[in-house]
C-alpha cells in the first residue's frame, strides 16, 4: 500500500511531528510505501529569539491560516499526482481520507479558563473553531481516528454529532529507547542532578506548565513532605511564575528545574514517580513514556490515563486536588521503586507503534476510495 501523510512539519521529537516520524517508521516496517507531505518544505526555522517575538507569533498565526487553506490545496494536488495512493492528515489542513484527532484546540482553551474571553482576544481561536467544526460535522475525511475512547464526547461537546465514522486508535510508545533504567543507569542519571539516594523524587514533564498542572503539583509538595519535584519543560517566563509560586507556597528548595530537554530517559531513570495533573490531553504519550520507563504514574483521569492506570498497580488517578495528588506522591515515596518497574513497564507493551501501524492499515483497507477521491 502506498500511505501519504499530510502534516505541516515532522521531526523526531515529540507530539505531533514525533507521531508522525514514528507512525511513518512503522508502517514502512510493514512493508508499505510512506510519503510525507510537509506544508514545511523549503522553510527555515527562526532563531530562538526570534520565535519568543511578538512578531512570531503574529508569523504563526498566520501559517496556521496558511496551512488551513493554501496548504489543503496543495496538499490536494500532491495526492492528485499520485492516484493510487491512500492518505492520512494529522493536523491543520482539510485533506486526506483519515483525519486524526490529537487534540481539540477549544478543549485545551477551556482548560486555561474564560474561553469566551480568549476568543474574543484570539481571532485565531474561532478560525480553527469554525475550520475544525466543518471538519468533524461535515465530509472531507472519510473516518475520524481519536487516540481514546473518552475522545469521541469531547468532539460531540464541542462541535455536536460528528458525521464520519470514528474509529480509537491509540499512538504507541517506543519500548526501545524508553525502559526501565539498571541501577548504573539510575545512579548516573540522579548524580547529573545532583540528587541524593535518599531523594523521593517526583517527575512532571510539559511545555505548557500551567494547563498540564504544575502548579496543583507545587501545591501538592505540601501535602508530601519527603518528595522533591523535577520540573522537565517549559520556557523562561512560564518556569519564573511557576518558581514565584513555589517560593510563596514554601516549597522552593524542592522545586528543580531543568527546562525543555529532547532526551528524556534519563531523567525517567532518576525518577521515583511521574506526577501528570493535567487538565486535557487527547492521548498524553508521556504517560505511556513513563510506564514504559518502568516509573508510576499519578495522572488525573485524562487523556489514556483512565485506560491504562490502574490505582495500585502502576500508579494512581486522581482528582486535580493537591491534598489527593500530595497523599499519592507521599505514598509511592514511602515505597521501592523496584516493586512498580516490572508492573508498569507490562502494562504498556501492548502500544507498540506496528500495533498502531496495523490498525491504520486495516482502516484504509475499509476505506476502499471513490473515483473522485482517487483523481482529485
Amino acid at each position: 500500500m502506498h500511505i501519504v501523510q499530510i502534516v505541516p512539519v515532522v521531526g523526531t521529537g515529540s507530539g505531533i511531528p514525533g507521531a508522525v516520524h514514528h507512525l511513518g517508521a512503522a508502517l514502512a516496517s510493514l512493508g508499505h510505501t510512506v510519503e510525507t507531505f510537509t506544508a514545511e518544505h523549503g522553510r527555515r526555522r527562526p532563531r530562538r529569539s526570534f520565535r519568543r517575538s511578538f512578531p512570531y507569533r503574529v508569523a504563526r498565526a498566520w501559517r496556521t491560516v496558511e496551512f488551513s487553506l493554501w496548504g489543503t490545496r496543495r496538499a490536494k494536488r500532491f495526492l492528485a499526482e499520485r492516484p493510487g495512493a491512500r492518505s492520512i492528515c494529522h493536523d491543520a489542513m482539510m485533506a486526506g481520507e483519515i483525519y486524526v484527532d490529537h487534540g481539540v484546540l477549544a478543549a485545551s482553551m477551556q482548560a486555561h479558563g474564560d474561553l469566551a474571553r480568549r476568543r474574543l482576544r484570539n481571532p485565531l481561536l474561532t478560525f480553527i473553531d469554525l475550520r475544525d467544526r466543518r471538519r468533524y460535522r461535515g465530509h472531507l475525511h472519510r473516518a475520524i481516528v481519536t487516540l481514546t475512547g473518552a475522545e469521541l464526547g469531547v468532539l460531540e461537546h464541542h462541535y455536536g454529532r460528528v458525521a464520519p465514522p470514528v474509529r480509537v486508535i491509540p499512538h504507541g510508545v517506543d519500548l526501545v529507547r524508553y525502559r526501565p533504567a539498571d541501577d548504573s543507569e539510575r545512579a548516573a542519571a540522579r548524580a547529573r542532578l545532583g540528587l541524593d539516594d535518599e531523594d523521593r523524587v517526583a517527575l512532571f514533564i510539559g511545555h505548557e506548565l500551567e494547563r498540564k498542572g504544575v502548579l496543583l503539583a507545587v501545591d501538592a509538595l505540601t501535602s508530601a513532605p519527603t518528595v522533591l519535584l523535577l520540573v522537565v519543560g517549559g520556557h523562561a517566563e512560564s518556569i519564573e511564575r511557576v518558581r514565584t509560586h513555589a517560593h510563596h507556597r514554601g516549597v522552593a528548595d524542592r522545586v528543580l528545574f531543568v527546562g525543555p530537554q529532547y532526551e528524556l530517559p534519563p531523567y525517567f531513570a532518576a525518577a521515583d514517580m511521574f506526577v501528570f495533573p493535567s487538565a486535557y490531553e487527547s492521548f498524553g504519550l508521556v504517560i505511556t513514556e513513563a510506564l514504559a520507563s518502568g516509573v508510576p504514574v499519578i495522572a488525573t483521569p485524562v487523556g489514556c490515563a483512565p485506560e491504562i492506570v490502574v490505582d495500585g498497580e502502576n500508579g494512581y488517578l486522581v482528582d486535580r486536588d493537591a491534598a489527593h495528588l500530595g497523599d499519592r506522591m507521599e505514598r509511592i515515596a514511602a515505597t521501592d521503586i523496584d516493586i512498580w518497574r516490572d508492573r508498569c513497564r507490562t502494562s504498556v507493551e501492548h502500544l507498540t507503534w506496528t500495533a498502531a501501524a496495523e490498525q491504520y492499515v486495516a482502516l484504509l483497507t475499509e476505506l476502499t476510495p471513490t473515483p473522485s477521491e482517487v483523481i482529485v
